[in-house]
């Protein structure tokens, strides 16, 4: 469990990693390849990098379905929760699960109609190619344009997205019912700083001797300022 909560992370970023890094490279590679430059041109006009913006825009798509299981955990998903706020504790309580159990429905409900539709679509047919089995009328499915992939495996993020996202639901859920909180995302903080808040009387502004502004960083490990 310790490794699945940074599943999201891990995703998403080697995603961007990759479509930055596959981005770059074919724009390089674009005005390089229009200089006249000999030798280097004719080597350069020989490479393809067609398939780069569709491969990019697949790396998006994957991004956005496991983003929203991201959103789900951390709790950054936009909600209007005005009304549920100003309700008493035990009936908030029971919006909230309803909410969340609606959430894991529906998720469920998309994933599986996700994993029946690129199984019809591709999926049936390489599940039996690995197999060994007979094809029969199983229909082989369509390919994408220019990496020529079969379409199931770019569709999968459906189901798999969909349903780690049903899957945060639930814990989210479980988390709730034993403590009370739900996922809060402070838009402010920035993992790897230091959380050490300065002391409430203490003027950041004010000057030591009219000439230095307060050392934060010793007045709050107790230490004397210097003279």
């Amino acid at each position: 469990m310790k490794y699945l909560d940074h599943l999201e992370e891990w995703i998403i970023a080697s995603l961007m990693a990759a479509a930055t890094l596959i981005i770059f490279v074919a724009v390089i590679h674009r005005y390089a390849a229009s200089m006249n430059i000999p030798v280097v041109q004719d080597w350069l006009l020989t490479l393809n990098f067609t398939w780069a913006q569709e491969l990019t825009i697949i790396m998006f798509v994957w991004m956005a379905k496991f983003g929203a299981a991201y959103g789900v955990r951390t709790g950054i998903h936009v909600g209007v929760d005005v009304l549920i706020n100003r309700l008493e504790e035990k009936i908030r309580a029971r919006f909230i699960i309803f909410g969340l159990l609606a959430g894991a429905l529906f998720t469920s409900i998309v994933c599986a109609l996700g994993a029946y539709f690129i199984w019809e679509n591709g999926a049936h047919h390489a599940f039996l190619s690995v197999t060994g089995s007979p094809f029969g009328d199983v229909p082989e499915g369509p390919t994408t344009p220019d990496l020529e992939w079969p379409t199931w495996m770019v569709y999968s993020a459906i189901p798999l997205g969909t349903g780690l996202m049903c899957f945060r639901f639930l814990q989210v859920l479980s988390n709730f019912l034993k403590t009370g909180e739900l996922p809060h995302h402070d838009h402010g903080h920035v993992d790897g700083l230091e959380d050490d808040k300065p002391q409430v009387d203490v003027d950041v502004y004010s000057l030591d001797d009219n000439l230095h502004m307060h050392d934060l960083k010793h007045k709050m490990l107790g230490e004397e300022q210097p003279k």
